[in-house]
Order: C-alpha cells, then sequence, then structure tokens
C-alpha cells in the first residue's frame, strides 16, 4: 500500500512528495479486508454439512436440536450473517412482505402492522414497512423503493388523492397488492371496515340518548373511508328525521393534534351541537383535549364517539365510545390474504368488508336539558 502525504516546509516557499512505503514484512490483518464468510466455513467448522447449516438458517424442522444447536452456536462463534436477499434470488422466492400505511403515528396502524408481523413471523417472513404521510408523491417513491427488496407481496392504505394506475407502475405487474382502509381503483385484493353501518351505529347511539344536533368530525372528503363514515351518519339523520347541517361538518386531517385544534370552529357554530360522532379514534381523543381546553368535558356536557377501538381508547379520560374494528386481528387477515394471493395468483380478486360493533363507554352522554344544565353534575 502506499500512502502519500503533503507536507508544507515552514518557510512556505516549497511543497514536497513524499512515498511512505509499508513494510512488506509488517502484518496487514488490521488494514486487509477479511473474506465473506460461507455456508461451507461454518460448516467445516462444526463438523455438518453445508445443506445442514442451510436448512438451520431456515428454521427447519427437519434438523436434530442437538446439531441445531451446535450450528447456531458456530454462527455466533464465527460471526457468521446470512444473506437473505441472496438466497431468496437463488430460490426465485422472497420471505418479506411490504407493509405501506398512509399515517404511522395513527395507533391504529400500529396496531394493524402488529398483526401483519404476527403472521408472517409465524412462517419466517419478515415485514418491510413503510409511510406515506399522506403524499402521493412519497407513496410513489417508497414503493419504488421497497419494490427493489424484491417482496411476496405489498399491503398498502393508499394515501389521499391515490389513483391505481400510479400505484400499478411503481410495484410492476408481477407483485401482488392488497388495498386496505380506503379504495383504490383497479384489480386489487381488498380488506375494508364496514365504515357506512359503523357509523351509522353511533349516530343512532346518540340519537337514542337524546341529542339532536349531532355533528360529524375529523377527516376529509378524499377519502373514501370519510366518505362512506359520512353516509352512515347522515343515513342515521335521514331515517331520525333529524338536520343534517353542513355547519355541523368539521373537516380536520385526522390526527389528534389537529382534532384539538378545530375544536373551536365546531363550537362556534349556531346552534352549537351536543355530540359528534368522530372520523376515527385519534380525532377523537383530539376532541376531548380541546374540549377540556374550552372549560367543556367530553361525557359530561358533549357526548363523543370515535371509531376503531384501538388500546387507548378504553383507558382514556373518560373511556371512549367507539366503533370496534380489530385492527390487529385485520392487519393478520391482511398478511394471509397476501401469502395466499402469493401461494395461488390465479384466486380470484376479494373484497372483504369486515363487521363492526359499537362500544358504549362513558364519553357518550345524554345532552344539557333545557335550561342548559349539564345532567351528570
Amino acid at each position: 500500500m502506499v500512502v502519500l502525504r503533503r507536507t508544507v516546509p515552514a518557510t512556505g516557499s516549497q511543497v514536497h512528495t513524499r512515498k511512505n512505503w509499508i513494510d512488506p514484512n509488517t502484518s496487514m490483518t488490521a488494514d486487509k479486508p477479511r473474506a465473506r464468510l460461507t455456508l461451507n466455513d461454518v460448516a467445516r467448522g462444526c463438523g455438518v454439512s453445508r445443506a445442514t447449516v442451510s436448512l438451520v438458517l431456515r428454521g427447519s424442522p427437519l434438523v436434530h436440536a442437538e446439531t441445531r444447536a451446535r450450528v447456531e452456536a458456530e454462527i455466533r462463534r464465527v460471526g457468521y450473517i446470512y444473506n437473505r436477499a441472496a438466497a431468496n434470488l437463488r430460490a426465485q422466492s422472497s420471505s418479506s412482505v411490504a407493509l405501506v400505511v398512509n399515517d404511522l403515528s395513527n395507533p391504529y396502524f400500529a396496531e394493524f402492522a402488529a398483526g401483519v408481523d404476527e403472521a408472517l413471523a409465524a412462517i419466517g417472513f419478515v415485514t418491510l414497512l413503510g409511510s406515506t404521510g399522506e403524499s402521493v408523491q412519497r407513496q410513489q417513491a417508497v414503493l419504488a423503493s421497497l419494490v427493489e427488496h424484491a417482496p411476496a407481496g405489498i399491503i398498502l392504505s393508499p394515501a389521499e388523492g391515490s389513483d391505481g394506475a400510479s400505484v400499478a407502475r411503481a410495484v410492476g405487474p408481477h407483485v401482488p397488492v392488497l388495498v386496505f382502509n380506503r379504495e383504490l381503483d383497479g384489480a386489487w385484493d381488498y380488506l375494508v371496515m364496514d365504515n357506512r353501518t359503523g357509523a351509522r351505529l353511533a349516530t343512532e347511539h346518540l340519537i337514542g340518548l337524546g341529542h339532536r344536533r349531532i355533528a360529524f368530525y375529523g377527516g376529509h372528503r378524499d377519502s373514501s373511508s370519510c366518505r362512506e363514515r359520512r353516509d352512515g351518519y347522515l343515513q342515521a339523520l335521514a331515517v331520525a328525521g333529524l338536520e343534517a347541517a353542513p355547519r355541523w361538518r368539521i373537516e380536520t386531517a385526522p390526527t389528534r393534534l389537529e382534532a384539538a385544534r378545530q375544536v373551536g370552529a365546531l363550537l362556534a357554530t349556531e346552534p352549537v351541537p351536543t355530540a359528534a360522532v368522530c372520523y376515527n379514534d385519534a380525532v377523537a381523543l383530539g376532541l376531548q383535549l380541546g374540549l377540556v381546553a374550552r372549560g367543556r368535558q367530553a361525557g359530561v356536557d358533549f357526548a363523543v364517539v370515535g371509531f376503531d377501538d384501538i388500546p387507548e381508547a378504553a383507558m382514556s379520560v373518560p373511556p371512549l365510545t367507539t366503533v370496534a374494528t380489530a385492527p390487529r386481528a385485520r392487519g393478520r387477515q391482511a398478511a394471509e390474504r397476501i401469502l395466499a394471493r402469493m401461494r395461488d395468483p390465479s384466486i380470484a380478486i376479494a373484497r372483504q368488508t369486515i363487521p363492526v360493533q359499537l362500544i358504549a363507554r362513558e364519553s357518550s352522554c345524554p345532552p344539557p336539558d333545557a335550561s342548559g344544565n349539564r345532567r351528570h353534575e
């Protein structure tokens, strides 16, 4: 190896270049890259065949426990790292599934992702996770990047404004895609909650408590899931012969922070509603925080119903009435469907609508009486 070092004399008048040669008898172990370990190296080290080492790395049940332990000990000793991508390429298969969500900060997606990962881990697969932040441009970049890792399939919750043709171009013709949560034009497997029924049940619950001025709070009309939930809300009001005033439909980003910020707009309407069906639980929890900041309290003088039943819903103050969608179970269901598609690409395209259930808790209460007094005080 030759090292070129430039030195400047004290006078600054001349620059010299000096060659420093390393003694060929000096050890170069520290500088010489170590050759990559192979399966054969591991096999020789523990006295088994290369095929046995390969079976251990793939988690095969065919290897005796004692042999497996010996191989795993040798792998740890020499620091062997399994090149799964190369193995997939050789086998022309993949042991990963990509999950792309539109809002990773939403606890619903955390639960959904946990369900996907549970189902995949049970068969030795891994989850590749991407988030789009509701950006169509970011979604295209994330999909293109994930496809480079050759996943067996993609589970996608589309960003608002997505179109199926763009998604199809990003993923190509050979990667199966399951769409969940929001609709996307194209021939995709589709998994969705029964949004209309859920919002209708939530609205009927509030009507049954005596509310006549009920808002629909949060979400954007460009989202198919939001439109479907609004439809269910409007259907329940129409059946009950109640006003469906546009001023009581407040749009916000489907996040806790934005929902808390927009409470002032809700309370500025005339007359003020006494209850709200919220687009999701994050919005509902944000609404509860915004009410407290303005001297009101959910479950006391304003009724709040969410949608999703994330784990936090039962632990909020007050506990949140919501529409249960079992997001972790839905994640497992999505993973199982994409794996079925991977095993048999010829199976019929399926649209699965998941039934939902209203869970009544303390955040929903009767409205104040005619004099404006709080009924729960």
